[in-house]
């Protein structure tokens, strides 16, 4: 099987699943942190060398309620300061990165500790990395990446380009996965790195995103040509 370099999952449907299944939305994300990790898992296992899921956007932590974002919150910072995250990087020599504005809208102190101290931990692992967008928008992305280059007085051109984004450590994108039965994109989600990306859509909801549906974008994924304008 022909295996994506870097993987991209939006991983979208958690509030609509708790509706569904009648619990309260709430419930949905932490059912959605344990797909989390064994999608993780499985893309390791397989060979995927980044992987990267889009856990909120910059929308989210402005348009949704308090209590909401509040949850998402204390989760990212109860998963990042378990032991068994570090152990798991280390076991996969698996460097791991949360990129967007997360720092500059959250004020949480014990949060960006546990984060710094498990990036510091694993910094020295390159061939595999483990990347989550927290408070992420592409098109706030590409805004603050022009604007700084137009005020450097540098010429533009791609390397330039790639070199000054938030994501810039990251390679293209082979394969963007969006669960949650909405074809559609999102302000303009890794727009730089998804130029030449395969597109999998899928009706699951996040938290039904087993490791079977993952294989299934897989097989899909292996089937198409990437002619990349050729």
């Amino acid at each position: 099987m022909s295996i994506p370099n870097h993987i991209a999952i939006i991983p979208d449907g958690n509030r609509r699943w708790a509706e569904t299944n009648k619990l309260n939305r709430l419930h949905g994300h932490l059912e959605g942190t344990k797909r989390f990790w064994e999608i993780a898992d499985y893309a390791n296992e397989v060979g995927v060398n980044y992987i990267t899921f889009w856990a909120a956007s910059y929308d989210n932590f402005k348009k949704r309620s308090k209590l909401e974002v509040k949850f998402l919150i204390d989760i990212l910072r109860k998963e990042v300061a378990k032991p068994e995250f570090l152990e798991r990087c280390l076991k996969n020599k698996t460097r791991f990165q949360i990129l967007g504005e997360w720092r500059d809208v959250i004020n949480d102190s014990k949060l960006i500790s546990a984060v710094e101290d498990l990036e510091t931990k694993t910094s020295k692992f390159t061939k595999k990395v483990l990347t989550i967008l927290f408070v992420y928008d592409g098109q706030r992305e590409m805004i603050d990446t022009v604007n700084r280059l137009v005020t450097s007085g540098k010429k533009v051109t791609k390397e330039i380009l790639h070199s000054s984004l938030w994501t810039k450590s990251l390679p293209e994108v082979d394969l963007v996965i969006r669960t949650g039965g909405e074809p559609h994109w999102s302000a303009g989600f890794m727009m730089w790195h998804t130029a030449h990306s395969q597109f999998y859509f899928t009706d699951k909801l996040w938290p039904d995103f087993s490791n079977l549906e993952m294989k299934k974008a897989l097989v899909d994924y292996e089937r198409r040509e990437r002619r990349l304008g050729k």
